[in-house]
């Protein structure tokens, strides 16, 4: 695709007997459809579009999109911005990457409801699974609330860079009904389950889209306890279930524990059966149980041909943890001297390691003793790969095996430890490694490349908001497009088309978010225009921007001209305009 001859020309006019607000012009669209591109203009009026095809109209104001890629508005769908959606209204990273949707409270976190006491336990179990400094969301939560209604009426006091949508946790309805029983799963009795079912019921009454919970045995609070309801029986999750299907819509989001999601499918399939409820669940291959992923493909082609309604959520790449001397692990955590680094400011650190003689000592020193997930992950050198070192070099997300650490260091006849810490050390003290955690058990994105296209999939586990220290997936939806479109080198790619619709209308569609997804008269105007040629992902990078200086990873965009949320430019050629058109949405949307 051509580079747009003159990108994003506004020109304004006077506003008298203007038929349209604002008229992309000439774009490449790709509507939403998955039908074939097509070269059109786009007429927006209020936050609607008005027309598509041939604008004869005028407005006040035009984008020339010509040679640019034009879509819908990403819709991201799996998201943790539940505290930060209470400070910040524009909710970057996720904005940066032109998404104009986004649902929150996944996995079985948040924060409502929360009784006073309890405050401080919901920050902990935040922070312990979603590893979102304690400190940040400390100071930056203000608390306006108890109940999930309450909670919702604060975030609509407000407004954003997008829409926002919320989900009823899991671990904060158990908490606040069971108190240390439910924080330390504890099984639920029968009046228990009728609360939670009452608490669920109101809080999707209120407008939220879903219930989610978490099974998965990653996922602790800080105190090392797993999520509430990690464990919980059949009759719970049935009972919230059926508060579902009285509230008359609800997706029912499930963090599975991955190597068990054949043995969970069998509940899922049931509550789709018996009460209709929608259900998505996470998808990803581990390396424990590397074929599991196809088993559940087939499980869910027989819920298609079944027609129930049960859905799994997939990456667009495989889920890396970074490492890098500011982030939450890496392979020096447990050697002696870390300690001595751990305490410093970031500037310090990064003026301790460049020291040649405190490198030497590191590297001579023995680790302590680790087991389990710390081992696997600090110590598997072929495994592990160099994402940046500087340089301005794009990362790069499908490194075959004989670029891992330990090829590296085997062709140079040095250990891993020294590639790690020079790589580390690099670009300031800023350099970082990848290690794809999901997703890669056979060094290529195969795998990932057939979950994409099945048609009981959708594209989330971007985790905007969340994974601050150690992971920096809120690009997914760009790079869906860098690599899956134009980039791939290592396998097959995927159709522009079919990229655009399962980030845009299929995602949307699951939780009924009708009204947008689909450049179409009458549909929300959320749209971006990309200059698809020089799109693009630099390196991630760590910043301390949340409150009370919070660290956190963050990955700019190159390359979106224009992002507009309800016919408002939010974003033009990478810089905030400061419009903050988005709000809350309650439940379902009609189109």
């Amino acid at each position: 695709m051509a580079r747009a001859r003159l990108m994003a020309r506004t020109t304004f006019q006077g506003a008298d007997d203007m038929t349209h607000d604002l008229i992309i012009r000439g774009g490449t669209i790709a509507d939403g459809s998955g039908e074939a591109t097509f070269t059109g203009d786009i007429a927006i009026k209020d936050d609607r579009i008005t027309e598509v095809g041939k604008v004869a109209g005028t407005a006040s104001r035009e984008i020339d999109a010509q040679g640019a890629l034009v879509t819908p508005g990403w819709v991201d769908i799996h998201t943790h911005y539940d505290a930060q959606a209470t400070w910040d209204g524009a909710l970057a990273p996720s904005s940066w990457h032109g998404v104009t949707t986004a649902v929150m409270g996944n996995c079985g976190v948040g924060f409502a409801p929360a009784a006073p006491e309890k405050r401080e336990w919901l920050i902990g179990l935040m922070e312990g699974v979603e590893d979102i400094p304690g400190a940040a969301m400390t100071e930056g939560l203000q608390w306006e609330w108890e109940s999930f209604p309450g909670y919702l009426d604060a975030l609509d006091r407000r407004s954003y860079a997008m829409d926002i949508a919320a989900q009823v946790p899991h671990g904060a309805v158990r908490g606040y009904v069971m108190g240390e029983r439910g924080a330390k799963n504890e099984e639920a009795s029968a009046e228990d389950i009728a609360q939670m079912a009452a608490i669920v019921e109101e809080g999707v009454r209120a407008g939220a889209v879903g219930f989610s919970t978490s099974r998965t045995f990653l996922h602790k609070a800080i105190d090392g306890e797993y999520v509430p309801g990690t464990f919980a029986t059949e009759d719970e999750l049935f009972g919230i279930g059926h508060a579902l299907k009285r509230a008359g819509h609800g997706v029912f989001q499930m963090t599975s524990n991955h190597k068990d999601m054949d043995r969970e499918f069998s509940w899922m399939e049931k509550m789709a059966r018996e009460l209709g409820v929608t259900v998505t669940f996470n998808l990803v291959q581990t390396d424990e149980a590397p074929e599991l992923w196809k088993k559940m493909l087939g499980l869910l082609d027989q819920a298609q041909a079944d027609d129930l309604p049960v859905y799994a959520q997939v990456a667009g790449r495989p889920a890396g943890i970074l490492m890098g001397w500011e982030c939450s692990v890496h392979p020096f955590i447990a050697f002696p001297s870390w300690a001595e680094l751990a305490a410093l400011s970031a500037a310090d650190r990064r003026s301790r390691v460049a020291d040649p003689d405190f490198r030497a000592r590191m590297l001579a020193e023995t680790p302590a003793p680790l087991e389990g997930f710390g081992l696997f992950v600090t110590r598997s050198f072929e495994k592990m790969f160099v994402l940046d070192a500087g340089g301005g070099q794009a990362p790069d997300y499908e490194p075959a095996p004989e670029q891992s650490v330990a090829a590296i260091a085997k062709a140079k006849g040095v250990t891993p430890e020294e590639i790690i810490y020079d790589v580390m050390t690099a670009n300031g003290g800023e350099g970082l490694l990848y290690f794809p955690l999901f997703n890669y058990t056979s060094g290529a994105m195969d795998p990932i490349r057939t979950m994409l296209q099945h048609p009981r999939t959708n594209i989330g586990l971007g985790d905007g908001g969340a994974h601050c220290g150690a992971i920096c997936d809120a690009s997914i939806p760009t790079f869906m497009l860098t690599h899956w479109v134009k980039g791939r080198a290592r396998g097959e790619r995927l159709p522009l088309e079919f990229v655009v619709k399962r980030q845009t209308r299929d995602t949307a569609l699951l939780y009924g978010f009708a009204d947008r997804g689909l450049i179409r008269p009458g549909l929300k105007a959320d749209i971006n225009v990309i200059d698809l040629d020089h799109l693009s992902i630099p390196a991630p990078h760590m910043v301390h921007d949340l409150p009370a200086q919070g660290r956190r990873l963050v990955q700019e965009a190159r390359g979106y001209t224009a992002i507009l949320k309800s016919g408002q430019v939010t974003f033009e050629n990478g810089e905030d305009t400061g419009a903050r058109p988005g709000g809350l949405l309650r439940g379902p949307q009609a189109g």
